[in-house]
């Protein structure tokens, strides 16, 4: 299933600071650098598969870079990332399971919804929707009528 976010009027307001805890050091989403893009990739190849370490990779391709990330003090939280897929889609992101439930998930997918807008897009397509009720909540998608398997159709799997 995808689903459809509207990015107008205004798409969510600007990405959120994140803290894990009260006293912790707050998180803002933000883009990486060169020099981290592999181990970006690496990360989220270790944690989501190799399927979505390829969109990584794509939008870490992208100029300007469609890939946002959040770290810790010495690690990788999550990354969110759009047109990797396919132009005007938003995905995939991930959140490191001991970071999950907390709000960073939310500042991610806000934060490209708002590149997004400021490219030009009216909406953000979701593919192949895992979680629906997260973008409901966070940012109001609704589902796409007949859209599994999308654009999924004829994907190679290993």
């Amino acid at each position: 299933m995808d689903l459809l976010i509207k990015l107008y009027p205004a798409p969510t307001g600007d990405a959120p600071a994140w803290r894990a805890a009260p006293g912790a050091p707050t998180v803002l989403p933000r883009k990486p650098i060169g020099p981290e893009h592999t181990i970006v990739v690496r990360w989220v190849a270790e944690r989501f598969g190799i399927g979505w370490a390829s969109e990584a990779q794509v939008a870490l391709s992208n100029r300007p870079v469609s890939l946002w990330l959040a770290t810790g003090p010495t690690e990788l939280l999550g990354f969110a990332c759009f047109d990797a897929t396919a132009r005007g889609f938003f995905g995939p992101i991930g959140v490191a399971e001991a970071a999950r439930g907390q709000g960073l998930g939310a500042a991610l997918l806000r934060a490209c919804l708002n590149d997004m807008r400021a490219a030009g897009y009216g909406y953000a397509i979701v593919g192949h929707v895992g979680e629906p009720e997260f973008f409901r909540r966070i940012a109001g998608a609704i589902e796409i009528p007949d859209s599994t398997p999308g654009l999924y159709a004829d994907q190679l799997m290993r």
